[in-house]
């Protein structure tokens, strides 16, 4: 089993019932890990490798929350304002959190796959000759700011790792699958795992759900 490595600096995990006051998740979702993981290989299409599992673990202590202040942007469309947003009318501060120092353990598994390249096939070009993967664009993980310091083979000197395991009765709720049409998503109960062994429970199968 290869397990990976993920630095992140500095990021955010909105939740999806977050409006004004941009809330995030605690913990990375599993439908934003893929998302990383396919911009990693240089993939575009989201349904080009369903089927795949992965197991997302945190490393070390859970990162502190930071809240900051942010202009964001509210586009009203309508026929009459179509490509006009003047800042003065459309921009607003807004409160967000941020997660910082966050280091988390993946494990993918595409045994449920029928791409013909796997996407850890993918992944384990990627992460011995980069020079063969084709992608443009930063590396971040979640927003397109939340630049990632590096993602390579996992150390045992990285520190023990507390695995999130599926638990319908867990008290926390994560993102698996977000239908970009509809914005509607599949959600999915976890615990932490706090003796740092993996157990089969970690796996989340990434499907689409339509």
């Amino acid at each position: 089993m290869n397990t990976f490595y993920l630095d992140c600096p500095c990021t955010s995990f909105p939740r999806s019932f977050a409006r004004d006051y941009k809330e995030t998740y605690l913990y990375p979702p599993p439908s934003t890990v893929y998302g990383f993981l396919l911009s990693l290989v240089g993939e575009e299409d989201l349904t080009t490798h369903l089927g795949v599992k992965i197991a997302i673990g945190l490393i070390g202590n859970h990162p502190p929350i930071s809240r900051i202040v942010r202009k964001q942007r509210h586009h009203k469309f309508s026929k009459q304002r179509l490509g006009t947003y003047p800042s003065s009318k459309f921009s607003k501060p807004n409160f967000q959190e941020l997660l910082t120092d966050l280091k988390i353990a993946l494990v993918i598994d595409s045994s449920g796959e029928k791409a013909q390249v796997t996407l850890a096939e993918r992944v384990a070009i990627a992460v011995s000759t980069p020079d063969q993967i084709s992608r443009f664009g930063g590396l971040s993980l979640g927003e397109s700011w939340a630049m990632v310091n590096g993602f390579r083979p996992y150390r045992e000197s990285d520190g023990p790792i507390h695995w999130l395991v599926v638990d319908n009765r867990g008290l926390i709720a994560l993102p698996v699958w977000i239908d970009r049409k509809t914005t509607q998503g599949t959600f999915q109960r976890f615990t932490l795992e706090k003796t740092g062994e993996f157990r089969q429970e970690a796996w989340v199968t990434i499907k689409a759900n339509y």
